[in-house]
């Protein structure tokens, strides 16, 4: 399990896998230590965002499945967007604040 802190915001908690994945797109290593620095987070908020556009995206290619006779798609029980949504807020508080977000100390 992952909690991110900062000084600026309340605390993110996120399960391993979801942590795992949005440490990924932020392209770093899962790790059960870690720190984003202010001058990260402009970066890191445009990571996730582009994300979530190439998630978002993807879900509209997804094929149209009939069901009584009427088209639908599947939908995912979370979204990215969901998901990655508080880290977002987070990011920009915390950017406002001057403070970095940790998580394992």
């Amino acid at each position: 399990m992952y909690k991110f802190r900062s000084q600026a915001a309340a605390d993110l908690i996120m399960l391993t896998p979801t942590g795992d994945r949005v440490l990924a797109l932020l392209g770093r290593e899962p790790a059960s230590k870690g720190i984003i620095e202010v001058a990260d987070m402009a970066q890191a908020i445009e990571r996730l965002s582009e994300a979530v556009a190439a998630d978002e995206a993807a879900r509209q290619q997804t094929p149209v499945e009939e069901e009584g006779g009427e088209a639908h798609r599947p939908a995912e029980a979370v979204s990215l967007r969901q998901r990655v949504w508080p880290l977002i807020q987070m990011l920009r508080t915390c950017q406002a604040a001057d403070e970095p977000i940790v998580w394992g100390v």
